[in-house]
């Protein structure tokens, strides 16, 4: 089919959903007419972020290269934060360039489009909550993880030298938000230790001497999804020594505990965030409607009030009309919403009309990680419409499964299969934890 050869996509966001949409639409029609634009240097998959954050994955293993996926894939990749967003103009404005050192490399700059997807996914959402942002740690970036995990190996060690020397306390690690980030951190960190304290910790115990506390303002954790899963990932947690706690709000973090509604004070030497999400707020400057969220209100076409301008997964606000509500924020989502935006922006780079059909999300279920060897799941629509429910090493090697899907949409089968295969030799020289 001819293409136009002056209409630009670009992209804004190198997460799940925007970077599989660059790598479709790269393969397909080059870099002349697709540029993905992100403020980092390598792709790592959100949802594993609890990996990262226990050091079970290894994000200088398993990150993906923009660069190498850009020359790979035949997109263009843009290294940059975006500042703003000049829509008459039609280009993105990103600022400059610096290193670490905050030495200036490359000016500010901007990049032209015909076609705009916003792809910037979301941050924490403190909810204004005293000391949240300045104590606690926000697990929705490999910069957060990291940081995480090199406090976590300090605290260890410390609790190590402590115990030798006589004098022993517990170390606390408090996680507040039991939704699915909250809920796999917790039984990651269960298992990491112990693995932590396996290379010569030798009087650290694991078991007694890491408390880790969950805890959630609804009346059970995993609120959103079926309440059969949320019991099995409860057992599993309680079995494995995690406090839960419901029906609990925090007032306040500071920076040796926690306080709640009712005052109580609860100690943590190291808390994590994981209450909630909210789109970032740069985006209510861009003359667009957003939510309280500041997502970005889009129509049943992903479209924002901008006919150039669209959005996708967590930055979005799309309608789910099956259920009367918004799209949830989950991969799954985002992954269809690409598939669905791929075509109207071939469309458009060939000169034609769009597909002319809405988006329609399809729930596919839920799969939680509970442990390096087990998982809790509801599949739906699996059986004659019905869902399934799905638990142990079955759950949890389709859990695996969708990291692998992911891969598989950005850099193909064989890539992925080799990569695999690969990480599982490695595993045969390498520590169980990154311990550096």
């Amino acid at each position: 089919m001819p293409s136009r050869i002056d209409h630009k996509v670009v992209i804004v966001g190198g997460g799940a959903g925007g970077l599989e949409l660059a790598s479709r639409l790269g393969r397909r029609y080059g870099p002349g007419h697709v540029t993905l634009i992100d403020k980092n240097l390598f792709h790592i998959w959100k949802p594993s972020l609890h990996e990262v954050a226990a050091g079970t994955l290894d994000i200088h293993k398993e990150g993906l290269s923009y660069a190498m996926l850009a020359k790979n894939c035949g997109f263009t990749f843009v290294a940059g934060e975006v500042r703003g967003l000049d829509r008459a103009g039609q280009s993105v404005e990103l600022g400059p360039l610096t290193s670490e050192h905050g030495e200036e490399f490359a000016p500010s700059r901007r990049v032209r489009y015909d076609s705009l997807v916003l792809a910037v996914g979301s941050k924490s959402n403190f909810f204004g909550t005293p000391g949240a942002a300045d104590h606690a740690i926000a697990l929705d970036s490999t910069t957060e993880a990291e940081r995480f995990r090199l406090k976590l190996l300090r605290a260890l060690h410390l609790v190590n030298i402590a115990k030798e020397a006589g004098t022993s306390r517990p170390l606390n690690i408090v996680i507040v938000g039991g939704g699915a980030t909250g809920v796999e951190l917790a039984a990651e960190l269960r298992e990491a230790c112990a693995n932590i304290a396996s290379y010569g910790l030798t009087s650290l115990e694991p078991q007694s001497d890491v408390r880790i506390r969950l805890m959630e303002g609804a009346p059970r954790i995993l609120a959103p999804l079926p309440e059969k899963l949320a019991k099995a990932a409860h057992t599993r947690l309680a079995a494995r020594g995690i406090d839960i706690m419901t029906n609990v709000r925090v007032a306040s973090v500071g920076a040796d505990g926690l306080k709640d509604s009712a005052g109580s004070f609860y100690p943590a030497d190291i808390c994590v965030w994981a209450a909630g999400i909210e789109a970032p707020a740069l985006l209510k400057s861009f003359g667009l409607a957003t939510n309280h969220l500041n997502q970005l209100v889009v129509n049943a076409f992903l479209r924002t009030d901008d006919s150039r301008v669209f959005a996708l997964g967590d930055c979005a606000q799309a309608p789910w009309a099956a259920q009367s509500k918004s799209v949830p924020a989950r991969a799954q989502a985002a992954h269809q919403q690409a598939s669905y935006l791929y075509k109207e922006m071939a469309a458009r780079v060939q000169g034609r009309p769009g597909p002319g059909r809405p988006f329609e999300y399809r729930d596919r279920g839920s799969l939680v990680s509970v442990g390096r060897a087990e998982g809790v799941g509801s599949l739906m629509g699996v059986l004659s419409g019905k869902g399934l429910f799905v638990e142990g090493q079955l759950a949890r090697t389709m859990y695996m499964s969708l990291h692998l899907m992911h891969h598989q949409a950005v850099i193909g089968t064989l890539p992925t299969m080799l990569g695999a295969f690969g990480r599982l030799l490695l595993k045969r020289s390498a520590p169980r934890v990154k311990l550096h």
